[in-house]
């Protein structure tokens, strides 16, 4: 319960701060949420914080790969029309 507790308190002294702006209070609210499940992996001891990291960056220049290469299969596809 107190940890449930801990992130309605947080939440709740963002609101007093003034935080009006919908994407600094989502931005903070992500990150809230991302350290309690850091702190959740780390108690389950699960993977260090290095590890996690190293499989974060990797995962990060997949997902660019990835981006590229839709990008060409995109500008493949699209063929232009003789005109007659």
């Amino acid at each position: 319960m107190s940890k449930s507790r801990f992130v309605f308190d947080k939440l709740a002294k963002l609101i007093e701060q003034g935080f009006i702006n919908y994407k600094d209070f989502s931005n903070e609210l992500m990150n809230i949420l991302n350290s309690k499940r850091d702190e959740i992996i780390f108690k389950m001891k699960i993977a260090e914080k290095e590890e996690i990291n190293v499989i974060g960056k990797r995962l990060e220049k997949i997902e660019k790969r990835l981006k590229i290469l839709e990008n060409k299969n995109l500008k493949k596809k699209i063929k232009k029309v003789k005109k007659s």
